[in-house]
């Protein structure tokens, strides 16, 4: 239309032809394209030497096309010899321009879809290390009490034994139910940890002593679930049970600076390698199991420590940001 302009083309006329000329490039276009979606996916090299070809030959097609129109509607004789294919040289690089573009747009489509494809399957990878971590429960934990309720029943302690039965079926389900990238109020992770404290104390009686210190403002702070319980479990192992007169362990939670520091403490003989610590546990759990699962949710933005007590135990200091249902 432009050229049509600068010339001083009859524009009623022009115009027509700048129609046709559209519409053809539409139709040629559109061609182009269903060619192009079932090469895509070819080597480059020929990929380029075909567009390059299909340009060329759809840029002469058009021009002469284009020139026999514009020579029709001036009423001129048509054009021949290489006159027609005039304008060839202009419409090939259009054409390739767009397929240019065409191919430019679809791989980087092709490229954003392959990035969700890794964003999805590291997603998946790494919901598949949470669970692995958090259902390695300890296989001794499950025979101990079964033990325990199996003893319960020869004693005819048949009260006991359904108590200890339904507490076991309760900590299982939430175990089981709970997605390991779960977050939940610390109150209902202490509500949880008793269900399972309750069945180690019908196994240890007086022998196990618990104490916890949370902080009010730390109750509705929320943390993975069951991040507490393989520490606890570990504090059980080797610093309550292997003593004939128990142990102690103490729960601490507090706020300090908008970060969320929970302490597992207890009264056994602590670690003599505080660098080189090793679950020992025979499903793997305990402090790798939970430093593991911190990192993997965390990143850098946890702590977790170790310390050793005067005169004897264990501390284990974890660090997280405090993140809260509700305003405090």
């Amino acid at each position: 239309l432009f050229n049509g302009i600068t010339i001083g083309e009859n524009l009623a006329k022009y115009s027509i032809l700048v129609v046709i000329s559209t519409l053809l490039g539409l139709i040629t276009t559109c061609a182009m394209r269903q060619m192009f979606r079932k090469i895509r996916d070819i080597k480059l090299p020929l990929l380029i030497a075909i567009v390059m070809t299909t340009c060329v030959l759809a840029g002469l097609a058009l021009s002469l096309m284009q020139l026999q129109s514009y020579a029709y509607l001036i009423g001129s004789p048509p054009f021949s010899n290489l006159v027609q294919f005039n304008n060839a040289p202009f419409v090939a690089m259009v054409l390739f321009a767009w397929s240019v573009l065409y191919f430019g747009y679809h791989f980087y489509m092709s490229m954003l879809e392959q990035k969700e494809q890794v964003l999805k399957a590291t997603a998946m990878a790494h919901q598949a290390q949470l669970k692995m971590l958090r259902y390695q429960l300890n296989p001794h934990f499950l025979f101990n009490t079964l033990n325990a309720i199996s003893t319960l029943v020869l004693e005819k302690s048949e009260k006991d034994a359904n108590r200890m039965l339904t507490k076991l079926s309760s900590f299982l389900r939430y175990t089981l139910v709970n997605e390991p990238s779960t977050r939940v109020t610390l109150e209902q992770e202490i509500q949880t940890l008793n269900l399972y404290l309750d069945i180690e104390k019908v196994r240890f009686e007086d022998r196990l002593i618990l104490e916890f210190d949370i902080q009010d403002k730390a109750k509705d702070a929320l943390i993975p679930s069951l991040i507490l319980q393989p520490l606890i479990e570990n504090a059980i192992k080797y610093a309550v049970a292997p003593s004939m007169t128990g142990g102690t362990i103490k729960v601490c939670a507090e706020v300090v600076n908008d970060r969320l520091v929970l302490m597992v403490s207890d009264t056994g003989p602590g670690i003599e390698d505080l660098t080189n610590i090793v679950s020992t546990t025979s499903s793997g759990v305990g402090v790798a199991n939970t430093r593991e699962r911190l990192s993997q949710l965390y990143g850098a933005e946890h702590t977790i420590k170790l310390h050793n007590l005067e005169p004897s135990g264990l501390c284990v200091r974890i660090e997280i940001p405090c993140e809260r249902t509700k305003p405090a």
